[in-house]
């Protein structure tokens, strides 16, 4: 069995996989929250003690991989969202897991592209479908994500390279994304980053930039909801359904940001094999990502424009590929330190 986990700052979403013909193939899962419990270790002993229905059970687990959100330093990490320190070896001795691995969160996300199928995968740009090369993983959830896959022509594989690209500094490139980098500016005090705009954080601040500066007016069944429900979730559902004009103007600002900076990652790895949009936002709001503003601000790059022409973009409907690399990279990994490789031992 291998043991993967995809550590969050309110869940731990953990799930055992073994081999079938040679692919992933998951036997259980179980989220937990994650402020129920004083250490990740403690977690996973709940996890492996017992199934869905409470009865005890055993596995032989042999390598287990975590994604965790921020940088990993010699196996060891500490989570900004939850009071847990992490180290791979400290985990292991406790476990008694021999093979145990630390990744940042969008790193298994890019190993778990590889894993992905037709069907989990949405074609928003088809692009050139046959060129290889470096792809680009932009991911909008909580937070703003960005990973670089780069292509290793040598092994015909993917490389997934973490990175906190997210918090770089915001371009605003017309006047009304000045007019909100200015409102930004002053909402937080100073620097703004994608983050900010690009995110569930962002989706809401843009809300309440349009709303406060009369831009669009908020309807008192609109305030309710807002009020009531999760703010993204009734942003998301009545700007795609058009039941709203301020949330319909909030996601066509939020992909028009979103396009600009998938084509600025599309630009500096010249990522022909492709652009990929990640977390939770995206399969939500495919109607608005298609309606043209996305792919505007994609190309709109001077230039350097016919550059991204050829670049495809899609969008990642599995919503636990993190868990499905961290489980690939925990096997590859384990197979080259022991010399013994549990996909290739299920294809033969």
């Amino acid at each position: 069995m291998i043991l993967a986990g995809d550590v969050g700052g309110t869940k731990v979403d953990l799930a055992l996989y073994d081999f079938d013909g040679g692919s992933l193939r998951m036997r259980r899962s179980r989220k937990f929250p994650a402020h129920e419990y004083g250490s990740l270790q403690d977690v996973v002993k709940a996890f492996l003690s017992t199934d869905d229905t409470g009865e005890k059970v055993a596995h032989e687990v042999i390598a287990a991989c975590f994604g965790c959100p921020g940088p990993v330093k010699d196996g060891h990490l500490k989570l900004t969202n939850l009071p847990w320190e992490l180290d791979a070896r400290d985990l292991s001795k406790i476990l008694e897991i021999e093979h145990i691995f630390l990744i940042n969160d969008l790193e298994a996300n890019g190993y778990g592209i590889a894993e992905l199928g037709p069907d989990q995968i949405f074609e928003l740009y088809q692009g050139d479908k046959s060129a290889l090369g470096h792809r680009a993983l932009v991911s909008a959830g909580t937070g703003l994500g960005e990973a670089l896959l780069i292509w290793n022509a040598a092994a015909r594989r993917h490389l997934p390279l973490p990175s906190e690209g997210g918090h770089a500094d915001f371009a605003a490139r017309n006047p009304i994304e000045i007019e909100l980098l200015e409102y930004l500016q002053k909402k937080v005090g100073g620097r703004v980053s994608w983050e900010r705009v690009v995110s569930g954080i962002g989706l809401k601040n843009i809300y309440e930039f349009l709303r406060d500066t009369g831009k669009a007016e908020e309807p008192d069944w609109l305030r309710e909801r807002m009020q009531t429900e999760d703010p993204n979730f009734v942003i998301g559902t009545t700007g795609e359904d058009g039941s709203s004009e301020l949330t319909r103007m909030t996601l066509e600002l939020f992909v028009s940001a979103y396009g600009a900076e998938c084509g600025n990652m599309g630009l500096k790895l010249l990522a022909s094999g492709g652009v990929y949009l990640g977390g939770g936002i995206p399969p939500k709001i495919l109607k608005t990502l298609q309606n043209g503003k996305f792919r505007d601000a994609f190309l709109d790059k001077g230039r350097l424009s016919p550059v991204l022409h050829n670049i495809p973009v899609r969008v990642i409907l599995e919503e636990r590929t993190a868990l499905i690399g961290a489980a690939a990279y925990a096997e590859a990994r384990a197979s080259e330190l022991t010399g013994h490789s549990e996909r290739m031992a299920s294809q033969t």
